[in-house]
């Protein structure tokens, strides 16, 4: 556990001290080079070596396509940047019934709970709970379509051009929302500057213990790349999206910012993000 947290530590420190975090409203200038050659089953993907700002693999990139639960990453960045962590929301039955009725990957939350805006983040990115994103988002829009106004603001902010989202959690829904890996990759290098959800992201498992105000939970990462093949970021999975993944990986002294998208299988993704990868680091030591 002393080794996971120190690991952490270093990827956001090696991050800041190159300069590589992302100010608010400032796009991501990605220099161009030569691409690592990897067979890949994700119809969209996208790895950037943050250390020297090199594009290691692109493929369809910049084409608009859903994302899924990679959604709720953005979901996260505002909210932090609109709460504190210590704030308190009391789950309503919509947030249990918004889960429940669209099938959604959930955190087992109950109507009447009171859980800090802290374990809701740890609810929203560990198990991906679509409850969990509800009662953030309907508490900070205020409302979800006011919450959802501001995300998209902040994509503008951050140079997201391509992005545009239509609720909290990246469920199927009429109008479509849609993002690239492109941009995909400029949100997850702006919240690995956010140690709070750099630290969330890369936890297996959190435990919250049982008291007057909530039940006892025990949240398990989605992500199966943790902890030894990455730090982070996120899964998501529709029928509309396929398996999409946002990860950040410290190799041999270089970080590692990706995405992937609609790819053909859960292990799928994980076998791609791990080529891409191992790939990479391979050609960074032989330079």
């Amino acid at each position: 556990m002393r080794m996971r947290k120190v690991t952490l530590f270093l990827l956001v420190a090696f991050l800041t001290l190159a300069g590589l975090t992302v100010p608010a409203r400032a796009a991501v200038p990605v220099k161009a080079a030569a691409k690592v050659t990897v067979k890949v089953t994700a119809k969209e993907v996208y790895l950037v070596d943050a250390t020297t700002g090199a594009v290691q693999f692109a493929r369809r990139e910049t084409r608009r396509v859903p994302v899924a639960s990679l959604t709720k990453i953005m979901t996260a960045y505002v909210v932090r940047r609109e709460a504190s962590l210590d704030a308190v929301v009391t789950i309503s039955k919509t947030d249990v019934r918004h889960a429940a009725a669209n099938g959604a990957t959930h955190a087992a939350l109950k109507a009447g709970e009171r859980l800090t805006v802290r374990d809701l983040l740890y609810a929203l990115l560990l198990p991906s709970g679509a409850d969990a994103a509800n009662a953030l988002a309907r508490r900070y829009g205020p409302g979800v379509k006011g919450f959802v106004k501001k995300m998209n603001r902040a994509a503008r902010a951050l140079g997201m051009r391509d992005t545009f989202y239509t609720n909290a959690d990246g469920l199927p829904q009429t109008g479509g929302d849609h993002s690239t890996a492109v941009d995909q990759v400029t949100l997850a290098r702006t919240v690995l500057s956010d140690p709070v959800i750099t630290q969330i992201a890369a936890t297996e498992r959190h435990a919250v213990e049982k008291t007057s105000a909530h039940r006892a939970h025990v949240w398990r990462n989605t992500n199966r790349l943790l902890p030894d093949d990455a730090q982070g970021l996120k899964t998501g999975y529709t029928r509309a999206a396929g398996y999409c993944l946002m990860l950040a990986a410290a190799r041999g002294g270089h970080t590692y910012i990706g995405v992937i998208l609609g790819d053909t299988g859960d292990a799928a993704r994980y076998r791609t993000a791990r080529s891409l990868l191992d790939a990479s680091a391979a050609a960074a030591a032989a330079v």
